[in-house]
């Protein structure tokens, strides 16, 4: 009787607070008071250490939901926050809860409930956010794990093996010096140095190309989540996208940092100028003027063109770093579109992929998308973000991972709770916003930034900084601070040295300013249409002189499309309504659908119909008989072309003997098969400098292609290169920057080299 009279009683003050003032309210949710109403649905807080769900999540989702958090860990040695608002007070608690939980045995991060170890991007995502001054010797450890015993970051296992299809791992250098930023421990910074320079020595020879940084979407590492099915690992490796070169440029801008504060003023400066190099190639690459915002990557083959959809994190970096224009920054947190749940991973979705990735929104990107708005005095775009945070944290009483982006629900590929950049984020959030905490080399600077539907006097206690524990208040709303004192002085600075000591308390008055109006856009969640399936093939009656050419153009029709638009070398050559096209001029031809409404989807597959001219190998085999081999097939190899094939690891290198017809720029790609590994998992990619007549004229990569898949031949990457007229020698060598992840293994077999003149 009792516990039903409490239950009854506690639905009564939640009802209560349901028609308080509202803090956020969207199409999808409303967050008032208290308590976060989502439909049918509610979630509040009774007390500062509970939090209550009615929510139901699918039926028979085979991840677990929660109804209910209460604390469970002693946080009484970390900041304590005060304030008007339970629920805020709640959902803060229970990220330190969960932080507590995330911290292993052996003081290292762990990544969520249902994935254990030390994850390179996860763990820098969440150190930047909050786990670098909440948890230091933890951070410290962790990012240590991630150096391998050459000295270079460790790059996690994805697409195709790991480094360099993907190459977001530079996040670490971020991490480790807001580490340092906190700590301020020299020892620290010389030990980061080295290891962040040679990462990137390694990178500026394997995956720096035509002045961008090749690789995968960064933490976006399922590729049919984001790419075109037909895209092959390869072609990820070449593909360039907005978020891992935001990631790139704030790296060199580290790097320049750490080697100035260690008195490397040369390479400070040679770092600093790489920086400004790769930041303004970005700029005019990615930026989309006629959308506002930024292209999410490239992709195709010879002639690669963009992927015009918004993607939330990488943008979300431009701002934070500084790597924008003001215009521009504010321009992307007023134009890219916003559902009623949040930002997407990305805009628009894949129609036939499930949420993921794809069709989800993740509150640690969520996070870095609020603190860029805040950074640009969006108000309207911070209050939406803290609700994109807060609501899940509330309704499913657990930080989770990610959420299907078409109606909230926890139902994905995957979900883990507990999640330790999400709970990361919902801390940052109280942090860096609210009470405008940032970390300098020298000290802790305060901009704190309250939209006025979160006015309220806030008090974080027992906060440690160095050798300081700070007791800090915000009073009020706005963007300006109006009064900060220290122990009950006036100072003309936010701001707290790095040797200060004891106990301070710090009490910022804010100026009650009406921040300058800001829009948002606000949007339906969208599915592109399907991507074109196209074949290229001999028709007659368009040769001309009866010369057989590959030049009729066709594709399956898409459904509900309102037309079609024909590349040629990466351009529109002809928009129709027809599923045909008379492809009579040389080139790669690929194909886009477009809805009434504009929406593009991704291009087909490029097809090229330029004359192709092949090369074997010297000293074939029908045999693998490498030692690097991880799996020896029980039947012979087939599949390759002519009478063998040649293989490649750290003994053996492969040479061909080329007669190139007339000089010009050619095409150059790899026929080869990698049966080292899955195509999702470890870090066996093979990868080979590409010299001409004792010239490096690029980087060849030969990802997995699935265990023990050695009949599966694939093309690598493209090499595009002048070449004279004449007899030449090409070699793949491996040299030192070519290692792998795997160090071990780097092997492949390469069945030919396939040219044709651009």
């Amino acid at each position: 009787m009792k516990k039903t009279f409490a239950i009854i009683l506690t639905f009564a003050v939640a009802i209560g607070t349901a028609f308080a003032s509202t803090i956020v309210e969207t199409p999808a949710y409303r967050w008032s008071g208290d308590a976060i109403i989502q439909g049918e649905y509610m979630a509040f807080a009774p007390n500062d250490t509970t939090i209550v769900s009615t929510y139901s999540a699918r039926p028979h989702y085979f991840m677990p939901i929660e109804k209910k958090w209460t604390l469970k860990n002693d946080i009484s040695s970390y900041p304590r926050l005060s304030s008007s608002n339970r629920l805020h007070n709640a959902i803060y608690n229970m990220g330190l809860d969960e932080m507590v939980n995330a911290v292993e045995p052996d003081t290292t991060l762990r990544t969520g409930k249902e994935w254990a170890g030390v994850w390179t991007r996860d763990v820098s995502y969440s150190i930047i956010l909050s786990m670098s001054y909440l948890q230091p010797v933890a951070s410290k450890i962790s990012l240590m794990k991630k150096v391998n015993r050459n000295g270079r970051i460790i790059q996690d296992t994805g697409s195709g093996g790991a480094w360099p299809v993907s190459t977001d791992r530079m996040i670490w250098a971020t991490a480790a010096y807001e580490l340092y930023k906190v700590t301020g421990e020299r020892d620290w910074l010389e030990y980061i140095y080295p290891v962040i320079k040679n990462s990137l020595e390694d990178d500026f020879e394997v995956v720096y190309k035509n002045g961008i940084v090749n690789g995968e979407t960064s933490f976006i590492d399922w590729r049919e989540q984001s790419y075109p099915r037909w895209m092959q690992t390869a072609n990820i490796y070449e593909s360039q996208s907005q978020n891992t070169g935001a990631v790139h440029v704030q790296a060199l801008r580290v790097l320049s940092s750490i080697a100035a504060e260690l008195g490397k003023k040369n390479e400070s400066a040679h770092y600093a100028a790489l920086a400004d190099q790769l930041n303004t190639a970005m700029q005019k690459r990615f930026w989309m003027p006629e959308k506002g915002y930024m292209a999410m990557y490239t992709y195709g083959s010879d002639f690669p063109i963009l992927n015009p959809r918004s993607e939330t994190l990488g943008q979300s970096f431009a701002i934070l770093f500084d790597q924008l224009p003001a215009e521009r920054a504010a321009s992307i947190t007023e134009n890219v579109p916003v559902t009623p749940f949040g930002p997407a991973i990305f805009f628009p979705q894949i129609a036939d992929m499930p949420s993921y990735h794809n069709n989800g929104l993740w509150p640690f990107v969520a996070s870095y998308w609020t603190l860029a708005n805040a950074h640009v005095g969006n108000e309207q775009g911070t209050l939406q973000g803290f609700g994109s945070v807060f609501r899940p944290a509330a309704l499913f009483a657990t930080n989770k991972e990610n959420l299907n982006l078409d109606n909230g629900d926890i139902f994905t590929e995957l979900n883990s709770s507990n999640m330790l950049w999400s709970l990361s984020g919902n801390l940052a959030l109280t942090h860096r916003i609210l009470f405008g905490l940032q970390f300098e080399e020298n000290g802790l600077n305060f901009r704190p930034f309250v939209p006025k539907a979160l006015a309220d006097t806030r008090r974080l206690d027992g906060f440690r900084y160095r050798n300081a524990i700070l007791n800090i208040t915000v009073k009020g709303y706005g963007s300006e601070i109006k009064k900060f004192t220290i122990n009950g002085e006036f100072q003309t600075e936010p701001f707290i040295a790095g040797d200060a000591e004891g106990t301070i308390d710090i009490v910022i008055t804010m100026a009650d300013n009406e921040i300058p109006a800001m829009k948002v856009n606000e949007c339906a969640n969208v599915k592109a249409p399907l991507t074109p399936i196209a074949t290229i093939s001999n028709d007659p009656e368009l040769n001309g002189e009866g010369v057989p050419v590959n030049n009729l153009l066709e594709w399956q029709p898409i459904e509900y499309i309102a037309g079609y638009i024909v590349l040629r070398d990466g351009k529109p050559v002809a928009h129709t309504r027809e599923t045909r096209f008379a492809a009579t001029i040389p080139g790669e031809y690929q194909v886009i659908g477009v809805s009434s409404d504009g929406v593009e989807s991704f291009a087909s597959r490029p097809l090229n119909n330029r004359p192709n001219i092949t090369f074997k190998p010297k000293a074939l085999s029908r045999t693998l008989r490498s030692a690097e081999v991880s799996y020896q097939p029980e039947q012979p190899i087939v599949g390759y072309t002519g009478e063998g094939f040649c293989e490649t690891d750290h003994k053996r290198q492969v040479a061909f003997s080329i007669e190139v017809p007339e000089a010009g720029e050619y095409s150059m790609q790899l026929r080869y098969a990698n049966g080292n590994g899955p195509v999702n998992t470890e870090n066996k990619c093979c990868i080979r400098s590409v010299v001409l007549d004792g010239k490096k004229i690029g980087t060849v990569v030969m990802p997995q292609r699935g265990v023990g898949n050695w009949n599966d031949w694939g093309m690598s990457n493209v090499v595009r290169a002048e070449l004279p007229a004449g007899r030449h020698t090409i070699k793949l060598e491996l040299r030192s920057h070519d290692e792998n992840m795997n160090i071990d293994t780097n092997h492949a077999a390469v069945d030919a080299l396939i040219m044709h003149k651009l």
